[in-house]
């Protein structure tokens, strides 16, 4: 049984929190479409989808983004 209150309609978070599940089902679908179709192709899907400053690695990716975050720090 729900508790809800007379007279008031959707919230402004429960608003959002639905525009950011849509937004995610959109990007999640896009990524499951991207991948079946590379593996289809027998492509690798990485190369669709470059890393940080076009690294070939995931190693590369995360070195480049902890070098630019503490960058940003210092």
């Amino acid at each position: 049984m729900a508790h809800e209150i007379a007279g008031v309609g959707t919230t402004g978070r429960e608003g959002s929190l639905e525009g950011f599940q849509s937004i995610y089902v959109v990007i999640f679908c896009s990524f499951v479409i991207l991948a079946l179709v590379s593996l289809l192709c027998t492509q690798n899907w990485r190369t669709f989808l470059p890393g940080a400053e076009g690294a070939r690695s995931i190693f590369d990716g995360v070195k480049s983004a902890v070098y630019t975050v503490l960058s940003q720090l210092t």
